[in-house]
């Protein structure tokens, strides 16, 4: 057992600027009123984590300092703070990387994913900035865990937080049952989005990308047919489409897949600045454009659909690495011809 009166110090995955990652030793603290320390256990690479390591930054979020990345990730309660009784020592958690003001105007409008003065885990958005989850301890707000339901094991568990991303993508688009859909972007959200619409209820899910590895581990999640854009031309339209490659050439293919009165979802996160779209088409062909960011409550809901459907997880993360082997880890993680989700062992 980890004793924190002796051990005062962890590793973590740090980015100090551009193309500088390193494990580094830092200090640790013991757990406050209202914190739990947790043993860190698994924790997915995302594609903020390489922008950052690509190139220092993710759109306006710029680093000023260094900073842990990492916020999909789930461990073990290792210690409680005093007064602590809502969880267990060695008990299993996933953890919500979002902590909401609370105030703010979106806050107090029941939007607290959209919080003027969010702390995410890994996000260089404030300064100082909001240090991540990939080390292999941490002590949280005991209110951002999650104990984990039936039927669900703490690897599975790190996927809470990118299928939470792909279940609020979907509330956004609104009723699903029975509709056509298309998922432009086959990437990690992408295929989880399918897995969403799968247990939700959708008609059919079409899948493109330029990748056919991509497109396989989206036909395992649940799509009903798939195409590689590189190779063949797709023209049909569909009731809901859910543009999931945040690549702004993109968005004029999404926009005349989506048919007459239908809904288009803005998943993938553009490059900064202006995007050329042809919006008079979305005039004319009355198509609800809508954006969707981050999640809240989807949090819970993803936990439960992950313990209930075990092949989730089992289909998206495609490689594991242990923590000291983070340099192999990226570079498969950015590799879409080789690679899904890349997971660390910590």
């Amino acid at each position: 057992m980890f004793d924190i009166k002796h051990n005062t110090t962890t590793e973590a995955l740090v980015i100090h600027q551009k193309g500088d990652l390193r494990l580094d030793t830092l200090p640790l603290a013991p757990p406050l009123e209202g914190q739990t320390l947790i043993r860190l256990a698994w924790g997915g690479i995302c594609g903020s984590d390489m922008h950052y390591l690509m190139h220092g930054g993710v759109g306006a979020s710029v680093l000023k300092e260094p900073m842990i990345l990492g916020h999909e990730v789930s461990g073990f309660v290792e210690a409680l703070g005093p007064g602590e009784s809502r969880f267990q020592v060695g008990e299993a958690v996933a953890i919500h990387p979002a902590r909401p003001c609370g105030h703010c105007p979106e806050c107090m409008r029941g939007m607290r994913h959209l919080c003027r003065n969010m702390c995410f885990f890994g996000s260089a958005a404030r300064y100082p900035h909001t240090d991540g989850g990939f080390r292999r301890h941490m002590v949280v707000q005991s209110t951002q865990l999650h104990a984990l339901p039936a039927g669900l094991d703490v690897k599975a568990a790190s996927m809470a937080e990118p299928f939470s991303v792909a279940l609020h993508a979907i509330a956004r688009a609104g009723d699903i049952r029975g509709k056509k859909v298309m998922v432009q972007g086959a990437g990690p959200i992408g295929s989880l989005i399918v897995a969403g619409l799968k247990v939700g209820g959708a008609q059919s899910i079409v899948a493109t990308d330029l990748h056919d590895f991509a497109l396989t581990i989206a036909h395992h999640l649940g799509a009903t047919a798939v195409f590689n854009t590189s190779q063949a031309v797709h023209e049909d339209e569909y009731d809901i489409v859910f543009e999931a490659t945040g690549a702004s050439t993109a968005l004029s293919n999404a926009i005349m897949r989506t048919q007459k009165g239908g809904t288009l979802i803005q998943v993938g996160m553009f490059p900064p600045g202006d995007v050329s779209a042809p919006l008079s088409q979305i005039i004319a062909r009355e198509i609800d454009y809508r954006g969707t960011f981050r999640f809240d409550h989807e949090f819970e809901n993803a936990l439960h659909i992950l313990a209930n459907n075990p092949w989730i997880a089992a289909h998206l993360i495609t490689r594991s690495f242990p923590l000291e082997q983070y340099s192999e880890a990226f570079a498969l993680s950015m590799d879409r011809k080789k690679s899904s989700k890349v997971i660390l062992e910590m």
